[in-house]
């Protein structure tokens, strides 16, 4: 029997919740883009639209430029992807420009360092939720875990999550630099705070996305708390691996290169 892969993640059904109520970026669900029923389990044809709509597309540098979000919208649009992953300044571009066509907008707080005060992550998150944000991915203050300082630790987390509502949020771990004992509390304490979703990582600066940690990830995730990989995912192969660990989303910057078997992105993420 085939294993159950996780649905697609996608905008959920008014009045409905959890992952089997997922409508994905073109208002479909997930039945019109190959999924079937086989011996009773919902199970998800591995073609390229169905890969798509697990993947966020992710463009992050310091030299972006207005023409690049544009084209990377574009992408975003052509080939179904779940989300345009851009830096804040350029949110209200992309809001305008994938307006109506069930693509998310998405970007991120404190990247790459997460050091800054809380009171500057908490601005920040609000900032990006008022110039149309729907999905905010935000880096731990690591240094405080590390610290000992759990309870301002617990302060921040808490206070960047409710700044950021009604915006989901992607608590980023950063897993490989926790030792074990570490991995277990920063999870614990994520949830706590009321994050949407848990990352293992940043990107592939920190470490390439591996099955072992998203599955560590998905045992611990409680109902209703979702899981992203994000970290050197460069081929379809790759990403299904990933999948039936238990990701129900991708961060990539090699999105476009996954889906049609071309030459690997630019970047680590």
């Amino acid at each position: 029997m085939r294993r159950r892969v996780p649905p697609a993640p996608g905008r959920a059904r008014p009045g409905a919740c959890g992952p089997a109520a997922a409508v994905g970026p073109a208002g479909n669900s997930e039945r019109d883009v190959g999924d079937r029923e086989e011996e009773g389990r919902l199970t998800v044809k591995r073609d390229r639209a169905a890969l798509a709509r697990y993947i966020q597309a992710t463009l992050i540098a310091n030299d972006v430029t207005e023409e690049d979000i544009v084209a990377h919208c574009k992408a975003c649009l052509e080939y179904g992807f779940q989300a345009a992953m851009v830096p804040g300044r350029w949110v209200p571009l992309a809001r305008k420009l994938l307006q109506g066509s069930g693509v998310r907008v998405a970007s991120f707080i404190d990247f790459p360092l997460g050091c800054m005060s809380t009171a500057g992550r908490v601005a920040e998150a609000r900032a990006l939720v008022e110039a149309g944000a729907q999905e905010i991915d935000v880096m731990i203050p690591l240094g405080l875990f590390k610290s000992g300082k759990l309870d301002e630790f617990r302060a921040d987390l808490e206070a960047v999550v409710r700044a950021a509502r009604p915006a989901e949020t992607k608590a980023m771990l950063e897993l490989p630099l926790l030792a074990p004992g570490e991995r277990e509390r920063v999870v614990e304490m994520a949830v706590a705070a009321g994050f949407d979703w848990l990352k293992n990582a940043s990107g592939g600066a920190v470490g390439v996305a591996t099955p072992e940690d998203i599955r560590f990830l998905r045992e611990r995730a409680p109902a209703g708390v979702r899981v992203k990989a994000s970290g050197g995912i460069k081929t379809a192969a790759q990403a299904w691996e990933l999948i039936d660990a238990g990701a129900e989303l991708l961060g990539t910057s090699s999105a476009v290169a996954i889906v049609t078997g071309g030459s690997e992105g630019q970047g680590s993420y």
